[in-house]
């Protein structure tokens, strides 16, 4: 029983919660020995996969995948198919944990050794109720990458991003394209979705709505009738509307890519995974400019493994491009600044996109239908999760509904609406400020002013998240150590009509909280004001703005450090088949690629990235070898 006491304070070590909050000092380590005592994980019945030792690794792979994401756990699965070819996956964190798994629970991963901690530079206008103005950047290291700490959310974006990607000149990146790829992964566990043309069964990456829900989900569906949306599947043939959330789960539990990908090719002979091994750095032959094997630390000795066909990164949007610059492939004059001699002089770490929205939208209700975490405290839901996999605790971070909604500055006839709702059955009080306002870092005084006269009260919220901001930033070297993490520079809200729009979008959401299905609830707006809002008068564009500046709240979708775009794109980094321009070897694929970010959350987009590009290296390396046959 102590040793399973001791995974569950690993995990929430960095928010050191269990010191300070005696019902979540006992929940957790009793929900992680519930859950190793009735074997849940157990029920997965490819099991985990094994790292491999330094003494079983091989001196030379064909391909060699740096990150074991979203994306990475995707790359090394498909190429692992083909048995003649050896594939090392190195990833820098370990593998999942009990508590990863806990839908509800996905707040609590933040801050933990299975997050890189990231943090945004100040920008003096944005994240202003954050310590020091800046925002938290959590980003998964771990087997599964970010697909282990996120929300689990399914959504595509819309059709006209991708034709937008492919009108810019990347070819085969058109709707119909990666319609195909988001397919071949999917198993829908919903029988009606399953049977319509834009879904399917049988991929590897299940896909279900929540078992439990409250009552207010309901309402928020009905709401937005109310309104004049349709309930449907937004990742249909139609996305403007409102539906009951679906995710990556699988019976109640977190389906990561490393569940859904690693586990079942665990046992492939030619496929190694090695955990805990940081990459520091793509040897590249100056001369020849091909890339020829990967650099990486594990157990405090330096390792040099060679790769015969190529080096995939797979790192992330940070990672990526971190790795990229400290190799020698980026702006001459950032190379320079840090005496890291060129290899290759390309945009990397430019084109930075990432999706906003207001934090802390909270309406009180009358009723306790909420989730209040203090009363999920108990046996009884503890022992309801672990022995069946039901109940609260299988709501995904607290996101119940999703909906896309039109601002007046989009055309609601072209279906590309600019406003996506995050609707959530509690709000940043409802942990008693325990661990959200820590993963948001809120300062004490911004929560003290705004949500602990609320705490563990009854309320819904809403995130109104901007889909296609305008603003970019930039990621820069901090030195050439791969160690010190780099400058992240969101640029959040720099372009006018982000801020506009979203202002639109909180206003619709406040709509919203008037409707007959949410004044059921008695729904009214926390009274108590952003302190440095209160001299604003309220409800004008200015008060709104004054909130989205102060708790500017990421939804953790960093994209486009590594731009894919045609040759004449003097901005792109990678060509439409992934490959890295003027370095032969070297692939990027992640979401990193997205030469613009994709208007929906970017989990499932960035697993049909990894699919997708999967299938270009097969075609690429297949093909030589039957044209050496017939020759």
């Amino acid at each position: 029983m102590s040793a399973i006491v001791n995974v569950a304070a690993d995990v929430i070590t960095g928010s050191a919660i269990a010191a300070e909050v005696t019902q979540v000092a006992w929940f957790i380590p009793m929900l992680v020995a519930a859950i190793a005592y009735y074997q849940f994980d157990q029920t997965d019945p490819e099991g985990r996969p094994a790292d491999v030792t330094e003494d079983e690794m091989l001196p030379e792979y064909d391909f060699i995948v740096v990150g074991a994401g979203s994306a990475g756990a995707v790359v090394a699965s498909r190429l692992s198919e083909i048995p003649q070819w050896k594939v090392l996956l190195l990833e820098a964190g370990g593998d999942e944990t009990e508590i990863s798994d806990v839908p509800l629970l996905a707040g609590y991963l933040q801050l933990s050794k299975l997050d890189w901690k990231y943090k945004t530079e100040p920008q003096g206008t944005t994240c202003l109720a954050m310590d020091g103005g800046r925002c938290n950047w959590p980003r998964g290291k771990v087997l599964g990458g970010s697909s282990v700490l996120n929300y689990m959310l399914y959504l595509r974006g819309n059709k006209r991003d991708y034709d937008a990607w492919e009108s810019q000149g990347n070819t085969g990146w058109g709707y119909n394209n990666v319609l195909y790829y988001f397919k071949k992964s999917e198993d829908n566990q919903n029988p009606f979705l399953a049977k319509t043309p834009y879904h399917s069964t049988g991929g590897y990456l299940t896909v279900a709505e929540a078992p439990y829900h409250t009552p207010l989900v309901s309402s928020f569906i009905e709401s937005g009738l109310e309104m004049g949306y349709s309930n449907r599947d937004i990742n249909g043939e139609n996305q403007t509307g409102f539906m009951v959330a679906q995710g990556t789960l699988r019976r109640g539990s977190r389906c990561s890519t490393a569940k859904a990908y690693l586990r079942p090719a665990k046992d492939r002979k030619n496929l190694h995974i090695a955990m805990n091994a940081f990459v520091t750095k793509i040897m590249i032959d100056p001369t020849t400019k091909i890339a020829f094997g990967i650099e990486f630390i594990k157990n405090k000795m330096v390792h040099r493994i060679r790769a015969r066909k190529e080096v995939i990164l797979s790192a992330g949007t940070i990672n990526s491009a971190h790795l990229l610059l400290l190799s020698g492939i980026g702006p001459t004059d950032e190379l320079a600044k840090h005496r890291i001699p060129q290899i290759q002089n390309l945009q990397v770490g430019k084109n930075l996109q990432d999706h906003i929205g207001l934090g802390g939208l909270a309406f009180l209700i009358n009723k306790p239908v909420s989730i209040v975490e203090h009363r999920l405290h108990t046996v009884g839901t503890l022992m309801e999760y672990a022995v069946m996999g039901k109940g609260p605790l299988t709501i995904m971070g607290g996101v119940e509904g999703l909906a896309f909604v039109n601002t007046k500055y989009a055309n609601a006839s072209d279906d590309f609406p600019d406003i996506e709702f995050h609707f959530i059955s509690g709000s940043t009080n409802s942990d008693g400020g325990d661990q959200l306002r820590k993963v948001h870092g809120l300062t004490e005084q911004f929560y003290d002013s705004v949500f602990r006269p609320i705490n563990n009260k009854d309320v819904w919220s809403i995130i109104p998240m901007l889909l296609r901001p305008k603003s970019k930033g930039f990621i820069r070297l901090r030195s050439a150590n791969p160690y010190d993490y780099p400058f992240i520079f969101p640029n959040y809200l720099t372009d006018e009509m982000d801020v506009k729009s979203l202002v639109e979008g909180v206003k619709i959401a406040v709509a919203l909280s008037r409707t007959k299905a949410f004044q059921r609830y008695g729904s009214v707006l926390n009274s108590h004001i952003f302190p440095a809002c209160s001299s604003i008068p309220r409800y004008s564009d200015p008060y709104w703005e004054c909130m989205i500046r102060q708790y500017t709240c990421t939804i953790y979708h960093p994209v486009g450090t590594a731009k894919m775009g045609p040759y004449w794109d003097r901005d792109a980094v990678v060509d439409p088949e992934l490959k890295v321009y003027g370095v032969a070897g070297l692939r990027v694929i992640d979401g990193s690629i997205m030469p613009n970010i994709v208007s929906g959350n970017t989990n499932a987009p960035i697993i049909m990235i990894g699919e997708k590009g999967s299938d270009m290296i097969k075609q690429s390396w297949l093909k030589r070898r039957r044209s050496r046959y017939y020759l």
